[in-house]
């Protein structure tokens, strides 16, 4: 008969819990009862409960002030399974064995495994006594090294128990050479390991990713239970591979619960929801199987990443009837269904219900607000989280940077920030790479670079976010030395990086340099290239005029051109007036996405720039006839913590009649510096404003306007557009960035430009 023995010093902890549920759960089929005893007490151990057990048993075990033993039978018990469940008296009377009360005093409090042997066992050695006492002491104190030489310098051989908390040490610690060498001792002794120690092995081999290895130890033992099994499959599953785990899920003798869940968890992690939600039919069909909590949970999950709604509500339905709804795992995958089908409103229904919300909850309503594009909701839950006194963790803090980094708000993301300064958070974590990226997204790349340098070791999207905000802010030459020393660090560059490169190139106008790179990404760093590395490509081509190029790399592509690529050869062909190509170019464009104004107004422009007005009248007519309408611009700019939006010619602004007398009485000024308004792109580029206002009320002129107005001399203003600046406003910046003696940032569609003492960060080359 075996013993597990657990030490609970004090009220169960969930630690506690979950591991007596683990035990239990895979070794369901042998466990007969669980047991009791108090510390001071030297007395027959009390039955918690016996077979037929359920969850209440572990209910029960939250009590407990003692230790917890579980009894299970084995090859070597005399009683028998069957005998204990017909007959219970038998199991009081084994209570009150000497043998048995004298192994329960003597167990160690270290969920070792012991033996109850139907004769009296031989007491152990002195020296296998201290070898015993210095293992534990070794395994204690971490010290695999040292456990593994004392082992192997051992003369005797050791117990069952020794080996099982070697191999304990070894899964903890996910050292796999060590392991081997364990099992390599177990097997050049004498020693035949039974069915738990086996597990062990297989367990170790399995969390360290051996499968190989895994498999050959299930192939070679003698006897199975439901753990080996489902460790097989918990293994396969965790390493993707999907198939065998289901080839030796269909081979099993007999399944349980965790049976069912490893599988179907192990679909749904890694993206096979359909198969997923095909096995917990089937698992809903045997009868003799309850869904419980985790794989109720994985059954969402799985309902999330099809966005099935329904399947998601018929869960939900069975979650209600069955009881657990009352757990926070349970809770917590409903609001990820319902919020991941675009239900927001009932995932806050279910999130708002929940008893005893972790920041997994708070974190993950936050991530469905922001998913679902309710930014404001998504910060006033985070400032909630603040409040409550509940602590975020670094998914919390990066979901939210990202926010800010998509919003702009860079003075949110200051706060934030200093919130997670003040608090402390982990600078190896991906809420440290949210950092960068965010500073990136809303211009500042000095902050950027400051946290990019404060980090011990910046992973590669910390390296990839500041190389292409340097590209991105009118830095070429800092993104192209970042991206060396990131080749020197020992980092290999991904597909993102090289965008952030070649975008750097195209930027600066390094057209043979950025040819360069673009080839080095398959002949050097051995990866694919991507179609947003074509588009680079061809952007750097024909913005420099090469056509002739750029469409013989088109011609060569291995995949079908994207609207990215075509658009960025037709904002080529408009630098350069080439109206044959951009026809051809347009065409295509057409195809793709009819619907978008800007291939039409950038084709118009292309026209008139050349003087065919006849072509400009019947794009303007293909216009009307597809009912495609022009984007409206817009600029905004933050303010004392408050946003104020521009249209073009908007008077709807407190401080208008101020904004405009300012744009009055500068406009003059830039006129005496030589200032000349480009007319001739009033016309060219109508995507970017309604050609019919007047040219010096664009959106980003009456932002900046307010901005120079409403903040003192000095300040730095910054100013973001939803489509790409017209020329003659990025001419006019320049001289009111020389008259206000201001440092001017506009982010528009496509970069950031930063204008000071009358030049632009891109040397006009946008």
């Amino acid at each position: 008969m075996r013993i597990i023995s657990w030490n609970c010093r004090g009220v169960a902890s969930a630690e506690f819990l979950t591991e007596a549920r683990t035990i239990i759960t895979t070794h369901r089929p042998h466990v007969f009862a669980v047991l009791e005893t108090r510390p001071q007490a030297n007395k027959t151990p009390q039955i918690i409960a016996q077979l037929p057990y359920s969850d209440y048993l572990l209910e029960s075990a939250q009590g407990l002030l003692g230790s917890m033993w579980l009894l299970w039978h084995s090859d070597q018990s005399r009683v028998s399974y069957s005998t204990m469940k017909q007959r219970p008296w038998l199991l009081h009377k084994l209570l009150r064995s000497p043998s048995l009360r004298s192994s329960l005093s003597s167990s160690s409090y270290s969920s070792q495994t012991h033996f109850i042997q139907s004769t009296n066992p031989q007491k152990p050695s002195n020296n296998d006594t201290k070898f015993r006492e210095s293992i534990e002491h070794l395994c204690q104190q971490k010290r695999l090294k040292d456990v593994i030489q004392s082992l192997e310098n051992h003369v005797h051989q050791p117990s069952a128990s020794i080996y099982t908390t070697i191999l304990h040490l070894c899964i903890e610690k996910r050292a796999l050479d060590e392991g081997k060498r364990v099992h390599m001792h177990i097997k050049g002794s004498s020693f035949v390991p039974g069915i738990f120690i086996s597990n062990k092995i297989l367990d170790l081999y399995c969390k360290c990713e051996s499968i190989c290895d895994a498999q050959k130890v299930f192939d070679e033992m003698g006897e199975r239970d439901l753990c080996s099994w489902n460790t097989l499959i918990s293994g396969y599953a965790k390493m993707g591979r999907v198939l065998e785990a289901r080839k030796v899920f269909d081979e099993m003798p007999e399944r349980d619960n965790f049976s069912w869940t490893a599988m179907i968890s192990g679909y749904v992690k890694h993206k096979q929801p359909e198969n997923a939600l095909e096995l917990y039919r089937l698992m809903q069909r045997k009868n003799k199987f309850v869904s419980n909590k985790f794989t109720v949970s994985s059954a969402l999950a799985a309902s999330a990443a099809v966005q099935s709604l329904r399947l998601g509500k018929e869960i939900h339905g069975h979650i209600m009837r069955t009881g657990l709804d009352s757990d926070a795992v349970v809770w917590s995958a409903l609001l990820d269904v319902y919020g991941k089908c675009g239900s927001v409103n009932e995932a806050r229904y279910i999130f708002d219900r929940t008893v005893g919300k972790d920041i997994v909850s708070w974190t993950a309503m936050i991530d469905r607000y922001f998913g679902d594009g309710k930014w404001e909701e998504g910060l006033s839950l985070f400032s909630d989280i603040l409040n409550s006194g509940i602590r975020p963790n670094e998914f919390t803090f990066a979901g939210v940077l990202n926010a800010c980094a998509h919003q702009t708000a860079e003075e949110l993301g200051r706060q934030v920030h200093g919130h997670m300064t003040r608090v402390g958070f982990d600078p190896y974590s991906f809420a440290a790479s949210a950092l960068v990226h965010m500073y990136t997204k809303c211009g500042s790349v000095e902050n950027a670079h400051k946290v990019f340098k404060w980090l011990p070791r910046p992973d590669l999207v910390s390296w990839t976010s500041l190389i292409n905000g340097y590209a991105q802010n009118g830095q070429p030459g800092e993104a192209l030395k970042l991206y060396e020393l990131l080749l020197k660090s020992g980092n290999q560059p991904d597909h993102i990086t090289f965008v952030g490169v070649l975008s750097a190139c195209t930027h600066a106008g390094l057209v043979d340099k950025g040819l360069e790179y673009f080839y080095s990404i398959k002949e050097k760093h051995g990866l694919t290239h991507t179609a947003d590395h074509y588009a680079c490509a061809i952007d750097l081509l024909s913005r420099s005029g090469r056509f002739k190029e750029a469409e013989d790399i088109i011609k060569k592509m291995p995949m079908k051109p994207d609207k990215f690529l075509w658009a960025s050869l037709l904002g080529g062909c408009r630098i350069h007036g080439n109206y044959e190509l951009a026809e051809r170019v347009a065409g295509a464009l057409f195809e793709i996405e009819p619907e978008n104004a800007a291939t039409y107004v950038t084709l118009a422009n292309i026209y008139a720039t050349v003087g065919k007005w006849n072509e400009v009248a019947k794009v303007r007519k293909l216009m009307d006839e597809r009912g495609v309408v022009k984007k409206p611009g817009m600029s905004w700019i933050n303010a004392k913590t408050k946003t104020h939006v521009f249209l073009v010619g908007d008077q709807s602004h407190p401080r208008s009649k101020e904004i405009f007398e300012f744009l009055e009485k500068v406009s003059k000024r830039m006129k005496e510096e030589g200032y000349v308004p480009h007319t001739n792109y009033v016309l060219h580029d109508v995507e970017e404003e309604q050609k019919e206002q007047s040219l010096f009320y664009h959106s980003e002129k009456l932002a900046v306007a307010f901005g120079v107005i409403s903040t003192p001399p000095g300040t730095p203003i910054k100013v973001f557009k939803n489509l790409r600046t017209c020329v003659d406003c990025h001419t006019a910046i320049k001289f009111i960035s020389s008259i206000a003696e201001r440092k001017i940032i506009i982010r528009d569609s496509s970069r950031f430009h930063c204008f000071e003492s009358g030049k632009c960060s891109c040397h006009d080359y946008w």
